[in-house]
């Protein structure tokens, strides 16, 4: 532990998919941990994505309580909070701080334009950190960083904007808006409740941290301006540190650090990305037989470079600019199977990734020298591999593979004083896990295949282009 200050801290990492909990002292060791799934988004209507009943919120009782259930150590040595949930929700209360309507995912087309009430008792509109904020400490605060899309933001200051114009742009009044505190700042207090609840010692601080990408970068380390960042998650995209708001640019976008006043600059990416290998392994498995991800990796790993000519379109969530766009699996000759399959996603991933990557570092004038992996995906040796030579630089992965849990760790390690700098903090608590190196022979096959991806994916992209295509509802 540090030896300044020690003790443990909860991190919430509240993902698309589960939340997780580490419970973490402040040399970065993991003394318990625990994840709760999050139940399959709702779809109310062509477009819409919401979080069911108050999935969000239920998931972090359930994960906190069985990471207390497991941790051995003196719980009244846990200092604090710190809070990380996904970005770009909407979360709609009443004035008592409970949920209006149901939280609106990242992908809910509602949040690509300014606010509009629906529901006659919404009082207060905020993000998912706000709202599981409030539903911790009950003070109505949020996390500056994660105020991402619609809203009246000024990022070169991290607060509300004090131009009018902003607010009827976003559709919003300033009496609808939480107070926003900075990175390791207190959202509040664990109010009696939430303690009873989740098993936690009412009182602590709850810290805030940023969005949950911001805070994926911060557990991995990501300090150096030639490092990029891969988030193999839900959304995956690459980022590279930053000192400042960049103009408005089709390949790179500024995005919240998770450090007071600083920035990522973050390229385009792919909007189910791992969740498209998720999607192929649930369609393998049935009432008879599951198929797991490992088992898909270790047939893949006998599978050539190139994945047997097969090219995927990883477009299984449109972009808004280009709606049109679907998912396809293209040059099928009868001699692929599932194996094939699975390796042409995480080819794909790797090509499409690199390629932004790439576009985005010509924007900027960086070259890149370095990989850091995190997420689900990460724990693949095979798609570690296939990074290392599509990229062309070593790839490592923290230790700690929940890299946005370990950043709301040192979040919370600096808010509650256990280190005395966001320097310190990550010096002691993030460590390199794995590290691949690239294979010159297979940085060559890789370079014939993201030639035929480059010449094959622009036509696929092409099918639909121009005609009417019904939206997609939910499954």
């Amino acid at each position: 532990m540090s030896a300044t200050a020690p003790g443990y801290v909860v991190a919430i990492d509240n993902g698309s998919q589960s939340t997780k909990v580490l419970i973490v002292d402040g040399t970065g060791v993991v003394h318990a941990s625990a994840r709760a799934a999050l139940r399959p988004y709702s779809s109310p209507a062509p477009g819409r994505w919401e979080h069911p009943d108050d999935d969000l919120w239920d998931s972090i009782v359930a994960a906190v309580r069985k990471a207390m259930a497991e941790f051995s150590g003196d719980a009244t040595e846990i200092r604090g909070v710190g809070l990380c949930t996904i970005r770009f929700c909407r979360a709609v209360l009443r004035a008592d701080g409970t949920l209006a309507q149901p939280v609106m995912s990242w992908m809910d087309e509602r949040l690509s334009r300014a606010y509009e009430r629906e529901v006659e008792d919404a009082v207060y509109v905020t993000t998912s950190s706000g709202y599981l904020g409030h539903r911790l400490t009950g003070e109505r605060r949020d996390a500056a960083g994660n105020v991402q899309g619609v809203w009246p933001i000024d990022a070169d200051r991290w607060g509300w904007s004090d131009d009018a114009d902003e607010y009827a742009r976003a559709g919003m009044h300033p009496s609808m808006l939480f107070e926003l505190v900075a990175p390791g700042e207190p959202l509040g207090r664990l109010t009696q409740r939430a303690a009873e609840l989740t098993g936690l010692p009412a009182g602590i601080p709850v810290i805030a941290t940023s969005n949950d990408k911001a805070v994926e970068a911060l557990g991995a380390g990501l300090r150096d301006e030639g490092d990029a960042l891969l988030s193999l998650g839900t959304y995956v995209a690459t980022m590279t540190p930053g000192d400042r708001p960049l103009p408005e640019h089709p390949d790179v976008w500024t995005n919240f650090a998770a450090e007071p006043g600083a920035f990522l600059y973050e390229s385009g990416g792919v909007r189910r990305g791992m969740w498209t290998v998720s999607w192929f392994r649930d369609l393998l498995s049935g009432a008879d037989v599951t198929i797991s991800e490992e088992e898909l990796n270790r047939g893949a790993q006998d599978v050539p470079v190139g994945a047997g000519g097969l090219v995927a379109a990883l477009d299984w969530l449109a972009p808004a600019d280009e709606p049109w766009r679907r998912g396809a699996l293209v040059g099928f000759d009868g001699t692929q199977g599932r194996f094939h399959i699975h390796r042409a996603i995480l080819e794909a991933l790797a090509i499409e990734t690199e390629a932004a990557d790439s576009r985005a570092r010509r924007v900027l004038g960086r070259p890149r020298s370095g990989l850091l992996v995190t997420g689900g995906g990460s724990a693949s040796t095979l798609m570690l591999r296939i990074l290392a030579a599509v990229y062309g630089v070593p790839v490592r992965v923290p230790l700690v593979h929940d890299a946005a849990g370990m950043g709301a760790a040192i979040c919370a390690a600096v808010g509650t004083g256990i280190h005395p700098s966001w320097d310190a903090a990550m010096a002691s608590m993030v460590a390199v896990g794995a590290e691949v190196d690239v294979d010159p022979e297979a940085r060559a096959a890789y370079a014939e295949v993201q030639r035929t991806y480059a010449r094959v994916l622009p036509r696929v992209r092409k099918l639909f282009e121009g005609e009417e295509v019904a939206p997609v509802s939910a499954r």
